[in-house]
């Protein structure tokens, strides 16, 4: 007898199957059971609508058996005999839709994690999960806390940081503000914006990701090195003005008042003052350096006039979006050989290393 093979659609349409290369007719009894095989095969794992049910209910009650109506719809007999047997039990034979398993905490439960997030953001979810199962008598894992409070939108992101503000300081700042609101941009031409920043060359930053394979975090090629205190850093001092910027300079000592007063203020601030007149604007934070009685008789000197800045608000000054693209350029470099270690005050008065830092002052 021929064995029946899976062939394509159009020899099993005309009636022949393919038996060791010849074609064989099938009899129509074999035919219309094998294009039921191939019918079910294919309806396999698929949900019948509302209507394909109802289209089986009704030749089962006009007195069809459940063989023909498998063989004309295409559909298990099994299947069939499931929607009669319930459609005698309860009339109905549309799907019941399931939600899955039944969640383990209650509405209250999750409104009890929600509220006790917010009241303390800081708390883990180990934390919450502690708390729920103490004051209900659920537990419930870490997993299940992060997706309750994320179906509400809480995420774990790290905080933003900022500076301490008391009452005082706040209404400096918003005084400060609002009078500096009112100047016009032939105005702020003339101010020029001054900060130092410094920056760690030996250091991870945590901001440059690598791959790796899983098994081969401590080989050589995926450690990076870091200084358990951030190691050697190099000082930066800038000046920004509308249309026009300072040179970048750069010192591995620490700024104390003669050497702002030395070569800060009269050989970068200065210069500015006698091109723009009188009308200059310097702008420096209240650092200790910038405070020293040499610097405030410089500038009296050099008749340099100093705008007033409250304490505690380095977010005012624009020039520390430049420290930050600058920090980020340096956070994606590669990892500076030790010679270059050695030599990175040269390296970046020079534009060697980081050729585009004067560019973005």
């Amino acid at each position: 007898m021929a064995r029946i093979v899976r062939h394509n659609y159009e020899s099993v349409r005309e009636g022949y199957i393919r038996n060791g290369g010849k074609e064989v007719k099938l009899f129509t009894s074999a035919l219309k059971a094998f294009q039921c095989n191939n019918r079910i095969v294919m309806e396999q794992r698929k949900h019948l609508d509302d209507f394909l049910r109802g289209r089986n209910i009704g030749r089962l009650e006009c007195g069809r058996i459940q063989l023909e109506v498998s063989e004309e719809l295409g559909i298990a007999q099994s299947v069939i005999s499931r929607l009669w047997q319930r459609f005698q039990d309860d009339g109905n034979v549309s799907r019941c839709y399931s939600t899955g398993l039944p969640r383990v905490t209650t509405p209250n439960e999750n409104r009890y994690l929600e509220v006790t997030a917010k009241k303390n953001r800081r708390s883990t979810a180990s934390d919450l999960s502690r708390q729920l199962s103490s004051a209900t008598g659920t537990t419930i894992s870490r997993q299940t806390v992060y997706r309750r409070l994320g179906n509400i939108g809480l995420y774990a992101r790290r905080p933003v940081r900022c500076v301490p503000l008391t009452a005082t300081r706040s209404r400096l700042r918003l005084t400060c503000s609002r009078e500096h609101s009112l100047r016009t941009p032939q105005q702020w031409s003339c101010v020029m914006f001054s900060d130092e920043s410094r920056y760690t060359l030996q250091s991870d930053s945590r901001r440059t990701l690598i791959w790796r394979a899983p098994g081969t975090r401590y080989h050589q090629e995926n450690t990076i090195e870091r200084h358990r205190y951030g190691g050697a850093g190099w000082l930066v001092w800038g000046g920004i003005i509308l249309g026009s910027r300072t040179d970048l300079h750069v010192h591995s000592v620490t700024m104390t008042g003669h050497i702002y007063r030395d070569v800060i203020l009269e050989q970068h601030v200065s210069l500015f003052r006698g091109a723009m007149g009188a009308e200059f604007l310097f702008m420096d934070d209240n650092a200790r350096p910038h405070d020293a009685n040499i610097v405030d008789e410089c500038l009296q000197s050099e008749d340099i006039t100093r705008m007033d800045w409250p304490a505690y608000s380095p977010d005012l000054n624009p020039i520390e979006q430049v420290w930050d693209i600058l920090g980020r350029r340096i956070a994606a470099r590669q990892p500076l050989p030790p010679i270059y270690r050695n030599f990175g005050g040269h390296c970046l008065m020079s534009g060697v290393i980081f050729p585009k830092i004067r560019l973005i002052i």
